[in-house]
């Protein structure tokens, strides 16, 4: 039996809404975990919601970083566990070195909370399989500290890896080096992204002229774990 873990930190918000999508749509086993929790086991990934960790204190992500969790979802991801950090979620991850750069305060300092175009610019990760390569679509954006950073070095080692999974077409909403959305570890395995697809789901999206194509995330990671 396929089953995913979401961790949750006090502060989390959109664990609920991951674990709708996952249960009811997929019908997948899913299992919430405590962050103090520091022993998990036979999970086919990881998915670490949206929120505001801990109450962002100091900066967003950096004491859930610390969290016992996270050094089982550092092994985990390690052994290829494949591994989603969404909005807060990757701030965690970038927090916790599993990610490469930095998330700071939107460049106009404002929390930005709409619907956004997002390019899918690699194909070849457990989340991402079943877009087309430079494919678009529309997903809703909620974060203040959304504006990713990466030193020159590094951004020519991301890159010459392809480690850049999304970025923001036609309008960057955050200010971020490159227009970077969403990026990955050296492996592909493990992805965080600003953007928010568990809040996509919803049919009623079609009478506003939205889509839910970015439901091909959820479509990806099932069709990677079910191979």
């Amino acid at each position: 039996m396929l089953k995913i873990g979401i961790p949750i930190f006090p502060g989390s918000n959109c664990d609920r809404d991951i674990y709708h999508v996952l249960t009811n749509l997929y019908n997948v086993k899913t299992d919430l975990i405590w962050h103090k929790k520091d022993n998990i086991k036979n999970y086919n990934a990881i998915i670490i919601p949206g929120g505001f960790s801990f109450g962002d204190r100091l900066r967003a992500g950096i004491i859930a970083a610390h969290s016992p969790i996270i050094k089982e979802v550092k092994r985990l991801g390690n052994d290829g566990v494949p591994v989603l950090g969404i909005c807060n979620g990757f701030q965690i991850l970038v927090e916790c070195e599993l990610l490469p750069g930095s998330l700071i305060k939107n460049d106009h300092l404002s929390f930005s909370c709409k619907w956004i175009d997002l390019e899918v610019k690699n194909i070849d990760t457990p989340f991402t399989s079943a877009f087309k390569k430079n494919e678009i679509f529309k997903i809703p954006i909620a974060n203040g500290e959304g504006r990713f950073i990466l030193a020159e070095d590094q951004l020519k080692e991301v890159k010459k890896k392809n480690q850049i999974i999304f970025s923001y077409s036609n309008e960057d909403p955050n200010g971020s080096l490159e227009s970077i959305a969403g990026v990955s570890n050296d492996s592909g395995n493990i992805v965080g992204m600003m953007p928010h697809p568990e809040r996509t789901c919803q049919s009623e999206l079609k009478s506003f002229g939205l889509t839910n194509t970015a439901m091909k995330i959820f479509d990806s990671l099932i069709a990677y774990i079910k191979k």
